[in-house]
């Protein structure tokens, strides 16, 4: 019979504190709680990522969107803009003819004339529209006023007559119209 010495005492010890070869060991409560929250954590911060990457995504399609759409509506600002000294032109011309030649001159008027009438109706389809305030309150969003004058009839802040017509594309201001407006009487 072997007998037991102190030596083989502390060898039996350390073997059963060793866990058995082929046995898994499993972490404790403690350590499987604070890796769950930290997952959980980690989730919620890569969900929370999604939903602002995914807002961040639809805010830059509206806006790309917004952009293509006042792109088309304004695309012929430039356009108009160029235009608009030839119509005065043509507005001038049936103004500046003398009293004396007009029936001389009947036939080329009446041209001018017809030529506005299509250059109004052209501007008009695409959202043109001429900005021409006589007898009405002075607006100074569309309209900017050259000189103020004295008139027996008109009340004070009204436009006497314009000077030059403006113009707004889809309500947005291409030219304001230069108007004389009427002042008090002093």
């Amino acid at each position: 019979m072997a007998r037991n010495t102190p030596d083989d005492e502390t060898n039996s010890e350390i073997e059963k504190e060793k866990p058995p070869e082929g046995l898994l060991t499993h972490p404790s409560h403690q350590e499987l709680l604070q890796k769950l929250d930290e997952a959980e954590n980690t989730a919620n911060q890569h969900w929370e990522r999604i939903l602002r990457m995914q807002a961040e995504n639809e805010n830059a399609l509206r806006r790309a969107e917004r952009d293509v759409a006042s792109a088309h509506k304004y695309a012929l600002e430039k356009f108009v803009s160029e235009l608009l000294p030839i119509i005065d032109s043509l507005e001038l011309c049936l103004t500046s003819v003398p009293k004396e030649m007009q029936a001389q001159a009947a036939s080329v008027l009446e041209g001018v004339k017809l030529t506005l009438k299509m250059f109004y109706a052209a501007m008009e389809k695409f959202g043109v529209k001429q900005v021409n305030p006589v007898g009405d309150p002075f607006n100074p969003e569309f309209e900017q006023a050259i000189s103020m004058q004295e008139h027996p009839s008109a009340k004070p802040g009204t436009v006497l007559s314009v000077l030059q017509k403006g113009y707004t594309l889809n309500n947005r201001l291409i030219r304001p119209a230069l108007v004389v407006v009427a002042k008090e009487k002093e």
